[in-house]
């Protein structure tokens, strides 16, 4: 009987899969009809990842988010969560507490990111805002007292819309998405003012 040409396929593409990706990419990739997954990204047209957040979107400047996109978002995502904080706060040096700058949830599934200086009234339907540290809803920007400081955008990918919140602060929205977690993407800025 002559060999199946399929298992030969298969067995050439878990070969190459293993040479070229980590074992987590290769199941990846061999799942889901083989197709690679594209991995859960959050970048912004208007800083690189661990470059300086542009003075627009600080306290130096017009204080308005800066553009975020999103992109790869893993099968079953029902909503996404964001939290942008900042754990340098009051100095880099000797920091004593995580401040909280942006808290969003049940941002839609269908949507791949929020243009600059996005308010209220322009996030996406059914968009919830909780409070930030300034015990306000909507985005504060980068603000540091002392040294650069590390500003982190978390974007969760979750399997359910959760329930009205109302307006949590950040350690209520962790509770609330504990457990419904599919995977997270994260932008770093970071901001130093000048003295």
């Amino acid at each position: 009987m002559a060999p199946d040409r399929s298992i030969f396929g298969a067995m050439f593409l878990a070969i190459a899969l293993s040479a070229s990706c980590s074992k987590g990419e290769e199941a990846a990739a061999i799942s889901k009809g083989k197709e690679a997954v594209m991995p859960f990204t959050l970048s912004s047209s208007a800083f690189a990842t661990n470059a300086p957040i542009p003075t627009p979107h600080t306290c130096d400047g017009k204080d308005v988010s800066p553009p975020l996109h999103w992109s790869g978002l893993p099968a079953g995502t029902k909503s996404l969560a964001l939290i942008v904080d900042d754990p340098d706060a009051p100095d880099p040096a000797a920091p004593r507490m995580t401040w909280v700058h942006w808290v969003l949830y049940n941002l839609p599934a269908g949507t791949d990111g929020l243009p600059a200086g996005v308010d209220a009234a322009q996030l996406p339907a059914g968009t919830r805002e909780g409070i930030n540290d300034w015990k306000r809803t909507g985005y504060g920007g980068p603000c540091p007292p002392i040294g650069r400081h590390r500003y982190f955008h978390k974007l969760y990918a979750l399997d359910i819309v959760l329930a009205d919140l109302g307006q949590p602060d950040k350690g209520q929205l962790l509770k609330a998405i504990e457990g419904h977690v599919l995977a997270q993407a994260e932008l770093i800025g970071t901001y130093q003012r000048d003295k």
